[in-house]
């Protein structure tokens, strides 16, 4: 059985768009988009590693909401779980303090922008759920 590692990312919407991440240039799949968040620790539960996370990155304190979708993908000799939840409340305004930039993006954009394999399929997902902008 493969290894797998785990990640959760965390959809914040405001006004219709999603808050996405620019990977640092320095890492895999460096300057694509993503979902911002990060790899769960030992003994951490994803709502912990959501939070931990978006701290660290983001520096806001969040609420963990319901899962809304999860991918599996070959990385390598392993397995990469991305598991995305909703967060619908947080305190504190996003700001990069890991990523490059961050973007608000309308349903419209997700499609447009480069992004990691495993983000695709929760952005499409997340395409169908975020109102047209008119």
């Amino acid at each position: 059985m493969r290894e797998v590692l785990k990640v959760v990312a965390g959809c914040l919407i405001a006004e219709g768009r999603v808050l996405l991440a620019q990977r640092p240039f320095h890492k895999a799949d460096g300057g694509l988009w993503e979902l911002p968040g990060g790899k769960v620790e030992a003994g951490e539960g994803d709502a912990e590693a959501l939070r931990r996370e978006l701290k660290e990155e983001l520096g806001i304190d969040v609420e963990v909401g319901p899962e809304l979708g999860r991918v599996q993908l070959p990385l390598g000799d392993r397995d990469l779980l991305l598991v995305a939840y909703h967060v619908p409340v947080w305190r504190g305004r996003p700001t990069p303090l890991e990523a490059p930039a961050l973007r608000w993006l309308a349903a419209s954009e997700l499609t447009l922008i480069s992004c990691p394999a495993a983000d695709r399929p929760l952005l499409t997902q997340l395409e169908r759920l975020l109102p047209a902008q008119t």
